[in-house]
C-alpha cells in the first residue's frame, strides 16, 4: 500500500481567502512553564488550506460540518488531469469511466504557487453537477481555492453542486498524482457549528 498526502501544509505562509482569517499556531504553555509538556493553540478560517465546505457555508439552513455522515469523506476517487482550463465542463470528462468511483478529483495546475492566493484559477461550470450526480458521484475535489471565482457573489458552482448533493473538497495538492483510481480519505474535524473544516486528505493506491 502507498499513501499519498494531498493536503496543503498549514503555517503562517498558507494563504487565506482574501480578507479571511490566516492560520496561526502558538505555544500557550511551554514545557519550561508546565514542567512536563508543551501545549499549543491554533487559529484560522474553516476554509484555510485543504478543506471541505459544509452546505451551511452557502445555505444558512444547510447542514453543518458535524452533521454530514462520515462515510461521505472516503471512497473510490478518480483523479483527472486538465491543463488549466478557464472552467471545467461536462465535455471534459465524458470519456472518463466513472462506473466504479464515487469521488472525482481535478488536477488543473492553475494554482502553482501555494504561498500566494492566485489571481485567477480554474473554476467549475454549472453544467457539471447534474452529469456527475447521474454517474453516482457524491464529491468533487479541486486543486484550487474554490469551485467559483474569488469575485463571485452568487456562487453558481457551489449551488449547482449542492442541488445535486455533491460535497466540495478544495485546495488539494495533486502535483505528483498520476491520473487513475485511488482510495480517498479526507475527514473533517467534528465541529458542531462549523461551515467547513480543514482536512488531512490522502490517497491510497488500489
Amino acid at each position: 500500500m502507498m499513501w499519498m498526502d494531498i493536503s496543503m501544509k498549514l503555517d503562517t505562509k498558507t494563504p487565506p481567502w482574501p480578507g479571511d482569517e490566516p492560520f496561526k499556531y502558538e505555544i500557550t504553555y511551554s514545557m519550561e512553564e508546565t514542567g512536563s509538556v508543551n501545549v499549543g493553540q491554533f487559529k484560522g478560517s474553516c476554509h484555510i488550506g485543504t478543506h471541505v465546505d459544509a452546505p451551511f457555508h452557502y445555505d444558512s439552513s444547510g447542514s453543518r460540518i458535524a452533521d454530514l455522515p462520515v462515510d461521505r469523506f472516503t471512497g473510490r476517487a478518480v483523479v483527472v488531469h486538465l491543463d488549466q482550463p478557464e472552467m471545467i465542463h461536462k465535455e471534459h470528462i465524458t470519456d472518463i469511466d466513472l462506473t466504479e468511483v464515487d469521488k472525482i478529483l481535478f488536477r488543473t495546475n492553475s494554482w502553482p504557487d501555494r504561498s500566494a492566493f492566485p489571481s485567477a484559477y480554474t473554476v467549475v461550470g454549472s453544467d457539471l453537477a447534474g452529469y456527475l450526480a447521474e454517474q453516482g458521484i457524491d464529491m468533487i475535489g479541486v486543486d484550487t481555492p474554490s469551485v467559483d471565482p474569488e469575485t463571485s457573489k452568487d456562487l453558481p458552482a457551489h449551488h449547482s453542486l449542492y442541488a445535486h448533493d455533491l460535497l466540495i473538497l478544495e485546495g488539494l495538492v495533486l502535483d505528483s498524482v498520476m491520473p487513475g483510481t485511488y482510495e480517498l480519505m479526507a475527514f473533517p474535524l467534528k465541529m458542531a457549528e462549523a461551515d467547513g473544516s480543514p482536512v488531512r486528505a490522502v490517497l491510497r493506491n488500489l
